[in-house]
């Protein structure tokens, strides 16, 4: 595998338009004394105000709430009631926000806060309520900072670890490389703990069976990750068009050092990452709604733009946002299937209107387009 990936480009954070990081409890928190290792969080923050000084988008999944309020709490035996680590978590996420801020702030950055749930990535308008939060969030400049929300979410309906909510963030903010800051420089063939012979492997180009099959138990302590949780992001990351790196966090400026060169696994994502979401709303949704669009709305479409309300001439049906609709030509000729921005109801009232008059119609701003073009798919050549 180690011979296949001289031949391979491998993707490179110093090159990625939006990056997602994730940091673990154990990088973010001194676990002997409770609190944040401010000097780290300070150089990661450094780092991160070097990637947005050159064009990229980075957003942080960061642990370490629980384990900064056991300390002050009493909590410190090891296994915790779900009662007492969400109690944990409320005292510890404003100390763990405040960090963040802190160290953002140092170097003219933003901190914004973000606490999602499973269902939050799973409900089709949460979902989009999040993402819309994000893109925005990013689109002023800020870092959003975001963390499970540990003091609400259930044993039975939570991630439970960050590796998987980062990869599910970077889906949903169409991402184009991950970052798992670990204790550990990349995936190896064993436990290079336990096995001197273990092997470190650069590039993962597929995850396959045999792929799957090293990734171990987490690791003692605060972590709840480990490499198997790893693995599963990687798969969520990849197949949504992501590249994925491990790579080891310790050191003081850990992004830089993966963008100088500093050894890591990179997981490639599969070729046909993006066109699966396409391939779904195209054909694994039924609309319920059609919007009929003037030609110049049609050659836009065609041109690979986003829908906006001034190309649409009439709207059937009734729909939430996010739901399935059609979009139909002057002749009557389907175009394109896409998700709604807006429900019909709002729809139908900025129809014909400019974008930038949608606030004054609805009394509130939302997106400039009736579907993104990210949302939306072609049905003609």
């Amino acid at each position: 595998m180690s011979a296949q990936s001289s031949a391979i480009a491998l993707p490179g954070v110093a090159r990625a338009e939006r990056l997602v990081v994730k940091i673990g409890s154990a990088l973010a928190v001194d676990a002997t004394l409770g609190e944040p290792r401010s000097a780290w969080l300070d150089g990661v923050a450094a780092d991160i105000a070097g990637l947005r000084a050159r064009g990229t988008d980075v957003i942080v999944v960061s642990s370490g709430a629980i384990a900064l309020a056991r300390r002050g709490l009493g909590l410190t035996r090891r296994k915790l009631r779900l009662e007492e680590k969400q109690a944990a978590a409320a005292v510890g996420q404003i100390r763990l926000a405040r960090a963040w801020a802190e160290a953002l702030s140092a170097h003219g950055l933003m901190a914004a806060q973000l606490l999602l749930t499973w269902d939050d990535t799973e409900d089709r308008r949460r979902y989009l309520n999040a993402r819309a939060t994000l893109t925005t969030l990013l689109g002023l400049g800020c870092v959003p900072v975001i963390n499970e929300n540990d003091s609400v979410a259930t044993t039975e309906i939570r991630f439970g670890d960050n590796d998987r909510l980062a990869a599910r963030v970077a889906e949903m903010v169409a991402a184009d490389q991950l970052v798992l800051l670990s204790d550990i420089d990349g995936l190896y063939t064993a436990d290079p703990r336990r096995d001197p012979r273990a092997a470190h492997i650069p590039v993962v180009p597929a995850i396959t069976a045999e792929i799957e099959a090293m990734g171990g138990e987490p690791p003692p302590g605060y972590s709840s990750g480990g490499m198997r949780t790893k693995l599963v992001a990687a798969r969520i990351a990849t197949q949504a068009g992501c590249a994925m790196a491990i790579a080891l966090g310790h050191a003081e400026h850990p992004l830089a050092a993966l963008a100088a060169g500093a050894r890591c696994t990179w997981f490639l994502p599969a070729p046909e990452g993006r066109s699966a979401r396409k391939r779904w709303i195209a054909g694994a949704l039924a609309p319920l709604g059609r919007l009929h669009v003037d030609a110049g709305a049609a050659r836009a479409l065609a041109a690979g733009r986003s829908l906006l309300p001034a190309g649409v001439k009439r709207i059937e049906g009734r729909f939430e946002r996010g739901d399935p609709v059609e979009v139909l030509g002057h002749d009557g000729v389907a175009l394109a299937r896409g998700l709604a921005a807006y429900a019909s109801e709002d729809a139908e009232r900025i129809a014909g209107h400019r974008s930038d008059e949608i606030e004054a119609i609805l009394g509130w701003r939302g997106r400039d387009e009736i579907i993104h073009r990210d949302d939306l798919v072609l049905l003609t050549a």
